[in-house]
């Protein structure tokens, strides 16, 4: 991981559903948080436009900006880093955080393998992403955690409650940190 940048305990992803709140939501996270800019329903040209003016945002709350995709794009997209499956092409060098999206053990085994700095493990909870898709709960996301050569970061239903409930030190969340209610931890 870069030296000069301490892995967020707070992230917020993006999405199609919470893209009119995004800048209230950037600007509610604590300084120095966490922000995945996805946004896959978006063309190329619309995508990089969302992108350039989030990015401008977090910026100035000095939050870390990791673009969903390759290590080249991130590269040319000025990212801090990249989110993708684990193994995905480019480590991304030693400017550039690679946080892997795992699911399982195998997942995790990939992730350790490519030389991640982080995992997104999920879904901790139920969550609207996977709709009707079996939850880790708990207990599994801990056994599975512990399996991770890197910081884990957990996502899928969580929220500020969800989180205390997880007692885990960092966590991501695409609805638990853009609805009106939203309250991230301090």
């Amino acid at each position: 991981m870069r030296a000069d940048y301490p892995l967020p305990r707070l992230w917020l992803l993006s999405d199609e559903r919470n893209d009119k709140v995004l800048e209230h939501a950037l600007r509610k996270l604590p300084r120095g948080s966490g922000f995945i800019f996805r946004h896959y329903h978006l063309s190329p040209r619309e995508r990089l436009a969302r992108y350039r003016a989030l990015r401008r945002l977090a910026k100035a709350r000095a939050h870390l900006v990791i673009l969903s995709g390759s290590a080249a794009a991130a590269r040319k997209w000025h990212a801090d880093g990249w989110y993708g499956p684990p193994g995905s092409p480019g480590v991304g060098g030693p400017r550039l955080l690679a946080l892997a999206t795992v699911h399982d053990l195998r997942e995790i085994a990939r992730a350790n393998c490519a030389g991640a700095h982080a995992a997104l493990l999920s879904p901790v909870f139920p969550t609207r992403s996977h709709a009707g898709a079996a939850a880790l709960g708990p207990l599994r996301f801990r056994l599975m955690a512990l399996r991770a050569a890197m910081p884990v970061i957990a996502l899928g239903g969580i929220n500020a409650r969800s989180a205390r409930r997880l007692g885990w030190p960092r966590w991501a969340a695409i609805d638990g940190l853009s609805t009106a209610s939203a309250r991230p931890l301090s």
